[in-house]
């Protein structure tokens, strides 16, 4: 991977860029707080962006790290360094410098993380989620160009003006001969940002008639449909049991996704509650709340 050497320490360009994505989504992130205290009057504490980033770091490096484990792409297996190998090899499975990341398992894994991370501050994961989706889109768009520097993620050859070439020691088996690619990373990163856009919009546009949870329930159908069209341009899928990981993945969560948005708005059912920053209550904690007062 490139990098910059400082002496025996080297710093890869790729995780340069993945910090980037992590604090312009924080950044964004703590905007949304303070945009959602004006419009609701709510007091929501921006601070805490800060302080779960560090969780929802962790948690998304060991998630893309265990996906790519359990779904190594094709290039790889060919290689010997299947799920086998990993758990046989613990140091290789360490090693995420040197690569093999997956951004499924990020989201996973930050999305526990998060969760987590509310229930020992006692607040609202809906409301947090809802207000960490468009900073992920941002992250997402953003740390795609890491792919860029590592000339991985590319799709298939193409002449089109904007394809892009790619190495020969990057190429994979059977395509030695051939330069140019489809930019998959480029259309990932440009479909991210689409995303942020509408995310953006529909939080402004229908505020007043979202529950909390649907902003991050519309990122896990907007994402996984983007994710699941342009798993059929990559060349170098990751298998299991014959079928793409990643596209079955991004499937079934935007169709859960989608029936969840449904189900919640559909006739009948319950307006939404202003958004607070406060967990919802157990059964138990209302109860003594009641014998309280």
């Amino acid at each position: 991977m490139p990098g910059i050497e400082i002496g025996p320490l080297k710093i890869h360009y790729y995780g340069i860029i993945l910090m980037l994505g992590a604090l312009a989504g924080s950044w964004l992130a703590y905007q949304e707080v303070k945009r959602r205290n004006r419009m609701t009057q709510s007091s929501l504490d921006p601070e805490i962006v800060w302080d779960g980033l560090v969780w929802v770091l962790i948690g998304g490096i060991i998630g893309a790290r265990l996906w790519h484990i359990f779904t190594p792409p094709a290039s790889m297996v060919a290689e010997g360094r299947t799920t086998i190998f990993y758990l046989t090899h613990p140091l290789d499975a360490l090693a995420i410098w040197e690569g093999g990341l997956g951004i499924p398992g990020a989201v996973i894994g930050g999305g526990i993380a998060l969760y987590f991370f509310c229930r020992k501050r006692k607040l609202n994961f809906l409301v947090w989620a809802d207000i960490a989706a468009p900073g992920l889109a941002l992250g997402q768009a953003i740390g795609r160009w890491g792919n860029f520097v590592n000339q991985e993620v590319y799709g298939a050859p193409s002449s089109l003006p904007w394809a892009i070439p790619i190495d020969p020691q990057h190429r994979l088996p059977g395509f030695e001969n051939i330069e140019r690619y489809h930019p998959l990373f480029l259309y990932e990163s440009l479909w991210n940002l689409a995303l942020l856009g509408a995310l953006l919009w529909l939080g402004r546009r229908y505020f007043q008639r979202l529950k909390a949870g649907d902003v991050f329930l519309i990122y896990l159908v907007g994402y996984p449909l983007g994710r699941f069209w342009l798993e059929f341009l990559r060349l170098d899928r990751s298998l299991v049991g014959g079928l793409n990981a990643n596209q079955t993945l991004m499937a079934l969560v935007a169709l859960i996704a989608a029936a969840a948005l449904f189900y919640r708005h559909r006739p009948g059912s319950q307006p939404p509650e202003v958004s607070t920053d406060a967990a919802p209550q157990t059964p138990d904690e209302q109860k003594e709340n009641a014998d309280a007062a």
